[in-house]
């Protein structure tokens, strides 16, 4: 008869995998974790703690792990820090650890230190543990730790020597602004239903004209090749590939070179889309994406010139096999559009490589279609840079993927199973949030040298002067929750935050990236300020800061490291949260859970105290309009000390409209709303320059710059 697990045996094995058994909630209560849920988190790791048996078991197992290897999996190190690294050999034995520079034949030796940790028994034999010291000025890069055994045995394992901080931004001024968007909702007059990289191009040279230094757009991420494509950009199927939605077919080169009746074709499926654009609908990504892929088709198929085709190969050969398996995976969603069948589920089975092979044609046009994507993008960087910006595109990073899409069909292994990210309840959110994707596993992640968050950085990065981090304490910690429960009903596992944020910060180093945190919501102060230290700024949003009685932060204390506006996607735009439309939505939705009066009278008490706060500093009168106080609210953030500022763009042309309501899926169309004034009337990227709010807004703005105005 099998015995359930003690809670000391089951908080033991926890603490191994760097599971969470309690946590404090938003309302500074501590709360246990109940064993169902860490017996069921385990599993999604692949450890069984259902009995009392099988817990001490895989206790044992996880404790005998780094003695039953020579070297460690992985080692990330940190510039300016000394560390050590174990070796594990058979006991007596000598070994030499040297760090192999990387694209280099050069030797950094590693020096062994005293270490009087006894030898143990592991499988039979005899085993010892040498250490040895790691310097702090090693070369940042990707290198290789090596160990050599006396008998000739080598060992190798990656070494990531890492920043200890980034440097700080070169800019013109001590601070600098920029303007936010959701780019797919923000069409102009040739946009095929959707916004795109060449408005996303024309939105970064209009704003960078007005003195803003970035425009910072939603994650581009790819979605769904065929079928529905899910409206959210913080569900994609791979983070590290783009949604080729975004792509401008008439930019394309070879576009050129179509043929008259070719031509008309892709004139006029792109008519009718281009029409929807001047319509305040809701976006329909599902048929914006099937007229724009049969003009790719006829594109696609046009002779390459011999430099375009160098081009191509050479992004193919960069990419490499992380690419082929994306386009693969594409291509066999045209094939199987009902699911794939369980032979071919995985990326990692027999049967995908006779798929591959039949699919040759399929897997070269969702190639191409990354590569066309890229060079947009590449372009859109370039026109923000040229129109005076010093930071450019500033790209988003979601926190997670589709639990059926590509990358953890690529890499099954990476992700747990049986279990969704989420977060506990807070304050804006009480009944907490299931995000509807499988995490990263933290094992898996040292095991492979963190290669998908290195591949997956690299590429968001390539074309962006700025990165934001969606839920940046995704880092440190996730709240899994099991299928079947509640978002209430989950904990958090930790990650290896030291290893992860430097490979982030690696990565940025080379690209010369810098680095936004998303750090709202139920975040360990500890978290923001380790992440201050290692130069990431964080984000503060004006609701969200408050002071003694629920006022409003006063400016002069907001802090310095951080990007801070306004509002953020899951709050309606400045006009309607005043209006307090957030509490008629979320009443209408049946998501309060408090009395609708109680919630409203919080709302209006909101407001009034911000209205105070901006009559203290001269911004607003007694009885101002609701375009008074929104660019009093814009003018009041350009006071504080933060080093980076946003605008965003709904609220300098007067929406009122929020872009996604946390809680919902149906309910709402999330991510779906066009950009439109508070007349409801479309604004398009070519209104922009002349718009009478844009411009109202901008110029009092920059006034409140004062000599961070890199205009003047």
């Amino acid at each position: 008869m099998s015995v359930p697990p003690s809670r000391s045996t089951l908080t033991e094995l926890a603490a191994a995998y760097r599971v969470s058994t309690q946590f404090w909630g938003y309302d500074g209560q501590q709360r246990d974790i109940s064993d169902e849920i860490l017996i069921k988190v385990l599993a999604a790791m692949g450890v069984d703690a259902s009995t009392e048996q099988g817990a001490v078991q895989a206790l044992t197992d996880r404790e005998l792990e780094t003695w039953r290897r020579i070297l460690p999996p992985s080692v990330v190190h940190r510039q300016n820090s000394e560390g050590r690294v174990h070796a594990h050999v058979p006991s007596g034995s000598k070994v030499i650890l040297e760090v192999i520079l990387e694209g280099t034949d050069e030797s950094w030796p590693l020096s062994q230190v005293e270490d009087w940790t006894g030898d143990r028994a592991i499988d039979g034999k005899q085993t010892g543990r040498a250490s040895f010291l790691l310097p702090g000025d090693i070369p940042l890069g990707w290198h290789t730790l090596r160990a050599t055994l006396e008998d000739g045995t080598v060992t190798e394992s990656p070494f990531a020597m890492t920043p200890d901080r980034l440097d700080e931004p070169d800019l013109e001024t001590s601070r600098a602004w920029g303007v936010a968007a959701q780019l797919y909702s923000v069409r102009s007059a040739k946009s095929w239903g959707i916004g795109d990289f060449s408005d996303l191009a024309d939105l970064a040279a209009i704003f960078g004209h007005e003195g803003a230094d970035f425009f910072q757009i939603n994650p581009l991420h790819a979605a769904e090749p065929v079928g529905h494509m899910s409206p959210s950009p913080y569900l994609p199927v791979s983070r590290r590939f783009v949604n080729p939605i975004y792509v401008r077919p008439e930019e394309i080169v070879e576009t050129a070179y179509l043929t008259g009746p070719q031509r008309s074709l892709i004139d006029w499926g792109g008519e009718e889309q281009r029409a929807s654009s001047l319509r305040n609908d809701y976006i329909d990504r599902d048929e914006v994406w099937e007229t724009k892929r049969q003009a790719l088709e006829i594109i696609f198929k046009v002779p390459r010139s011999f430099a375009r085709q160098a081009a191509y190969e050479k992004y193919l050969e960069e990419e490499g096999q992380g690419l082929t398996d994306f386009a693969l995976w594409c291509a066999l969603c045209e094939k199987y559009p009902k699911g794939f069948p369980e032979n071919i589920a995985t990326a990692d089975s027999v049967y995908v490589a006779r798929e591959k092979r039949e699919l040759t044609d399929r897997i070269e046009f969702w190639s191409w279609l990354q590569w066309v994507a890229d060079e947009q993008l590449e372009k859109a960087q370039e026109a923000a840079l040229a129109s005076g910006m010093h930071i450019g595109v500033c790209a988003d990073l979601a926190v997670g993927v589709h639990p059926i899409g590509a990358d953890v069909w690529a890499n099954p292994t990476a992700f747990a199973r049986g279990v969704t990210v989420g977060a506990p309840a807070d304050m804006y959110n009480q009944q907490g949030q299931d995000w509807s994707q499988p995490p990263w596993r933290p094992d898996t992640l040292a095991e492979t040298a963190y290669q998908p968050l290195r591949d997956m950085i690299r590429t968001v990065i390539r074309h962006a002067g700025m990165l934001r981090v969606d839920h940046v304490a995704g880092f440190f910690r996730l709240w899994w929750v099991p299928d079947g429960h509640p978002a209430s009903e989950g904990t958090y596992v930790n990650y290896d935050h030291e290893a992860m944020i430097g490979v982030l910060l690696l990565e940025a180093h080379r690209a010369g990236t810098i680095l936004v945190g998303e750090d709202l919501g139920t975040v360990e102060p500890w978290v923001r300020d380790f992440l201050a230290a290692r130069g990431i700024y964080g984000t503060s949003i004006f609701w969200f800061e408050k002071e003694g009685e629920g006022m409003p932060l006063r400016a002069e204390n907001y802090r310095r490291e951080v990007l801070t506006s306004v509002n953020t996607h899951d709050l309606p735009p400045a006009a309607g949260y005043i209006a307090g439309e957030h509490v008629d939505l979320r009443e209408r939705l049946g998501l309060l859970m408090q009395p609708v009066e109680q919630v409203r009278a919080e709302a209006d008490e909101e407001r009034e105290k911000a209205l105070k706060r901006l009559r203290e500093y001269g911004l607003v009168g007694e009885n101002p309009t609701e375009r008074e106080i929104v660019e009093g609210l814009y003018a009041y953030i350009a006071q504080a000390r933060s080093t980076f500022l946003a605008v965003s763009l709904v609220d300098a042309v007067g929406e009122r409209r929020t872009q996604n309501q946390p809680g919902t899926d149906q309910e709402y169309p999330n991510w779906r709303v066009p950009l439109a004034d508070g007349t409801e009337e479309v604004v398009l990227v070519g209104d922009i320059p002349s718009h009478s709010r844009v411009t109202s807004l901008l110029e009092t703005f920059r006034r409140a710059l004062g000599d961070d105005n890199r205009l003047l």
